[in-house]
């Protein structure tokens, strides 16, 4: 099993997205890349942490390559805005990849390259690139939340 970290807005939707991925064994949300230990909700939503929203991604590479899960996170949210996704914003929803490995880094920096190229944005890339941090799990009812409730997506 391999672990892949995501940040592409509210951690909602981005986790839903991911769970329905073959070979996707689980997930948890929670935050990284701040500087503030054991976060709550309330004080990354704060915008003061410097965390993000991420999704953890605990996968089997012999059914969901890293590549596959790329290609997802470039299309489950729009990596062009900067510390924003749709009406919400604020550096906790900021475009970020957390590499664990030297070959994710480099397979995330050819990924967002051939993205740029690709034609499907009409303005650049603003997605961090960035290695992974402590990942602090969110609370609870965080976890699974559109799952929970019934709902396909947050907005």
């Amino acid at each position: 099993m391999e672990k892949a970290t995501f940040g592409a807005g509210c951690f909602w939707g981005v986790e839903a997205a991911f769970r329905k991925v073959k070979g996707v064994v689980s997930t948890q949300v929670g935050y990284a890349g701040g500087r503030t230990e054991h976060p709550t909700y309330h004080e990354v939503c704060s915008d003061s942490t410097g965390h993000a929203e991420v999704v953890e991604v605990t996968f089997d590479p012999g059914q969901a390559s890293y590549d596959d899960l790329l290609t997802l996170f470039w299309h489950c949210h729009d990596p062009t805005q900067f510390n924003r996704q749709g009406p919400d914003y604020g550096s906790q929803y900021r475009s970020v990849i957390f590499y664990h490995s030297t070959e994710q880094e480099q397979a995330a920096r050819m990924s967002q390259a051939q993205e740029d190229l690709s034609g499907h944005h009409r303005r650049l890339i603003v997605t961090e690139i960035v290695p992974a941090s402590t990942f602090w799990r969110a609370e609870e009812y965080h976890q699974q939340y559109l799952e929970k409730r019934g709902s396909g997506s947050c907005h």
